[in-house]
């Protein structure tokens, strides 16, 4: 009962060798109906600097009714299916409403967890929590440490992250920002197989060379 439609915009930054940093970015369309059947997809990343738009790979249909999960090949315009037997829970993190496990960080002396407070995003009220994890500098050997940071923005009306960052000094960072949030039902095709699909040939490779 929390029907909506939006774009996720994905930033990417990577830690080269070299210690040069790449950047890269794509968005995805990602659904949600009353009934609660999700249509989330993945594209391509691009360099960040490029005009193309991103190039759809697949699409991750899933009922939340039947519990059938279908992925979509956009490139060979294939679909395979498979029933979930442990669906994802519909409740609220209960602990970290930040984290997408609900159970946050475990607290020691190298993580600590931060609420950041409530704020708005795309008209939603959002509750901010910073999850910092240390990794000491005898861990590492190189004299310094690391500190991996992990923030979440969550809404409880959505029940979804608006917005996501990830910092790895190590490996880069990654911010994934849910935008252009339309409340209205979506329509019924975005949830379905569409009619020129084909059912996935899943025999093994082995199997089809020895016929």
């Amino acid at each position: 009962n929390a029907p909506f439609s939006g774009i996720v915009n994905v930033e990417r930054s990577r830690v080269q060798r070299d210690g040069s940093i790449v950047h890269f970015k794509t968005i995805r369309d990602i659904a949600r109906d009353t009934r609660g059947r999700i249509h989330n997809e993945s594209r391509t990343l691009v360099p960040a600097s490029s005009t193309e738009p991103p190039k759809l790979v697949s699409i991750h249909l899933y009922d939340p009714q039947t519990r059938i999960s279908t992925f979509l090949d956009a490139q060979e315009r294939t679909f395979s299916t498979q029933t979930v037997n442990h669906p994802p829970s519909t409740a609220p993190p209960a602990l970290s409403y930040g984290s997408p496990t609900g159970a946050g960080l475990p607290q020691n002396e190298f993580t600590k967890e931060e609420d950041l407070g409530i704020h708005d995003i795309e008209g939603l009220a959002v509750r901010g929590v910073r999850e910092i994890q240390t990794v000491p500098a005898d861990n590492k050997g190189t004299g310094k440490e690391i500190a991996i940071t992990d923030e979440y923005w969550y809404s409880d009306e959505l029940r979804l992250n608006m917005l996501v960052k990830h910092e790895d000094p190590r490996t880069g960072q990654q911010t994934v920002t849910v935008t252009r949030v339309n409340r209205s039902e979506p329509k019924p095709a975005t949830f379905e197989i569409p009619g020129d699909y084909k059912v996935a040939d899943e025999t093994p490779e082995r199997q089809r060379t020895s016929d």
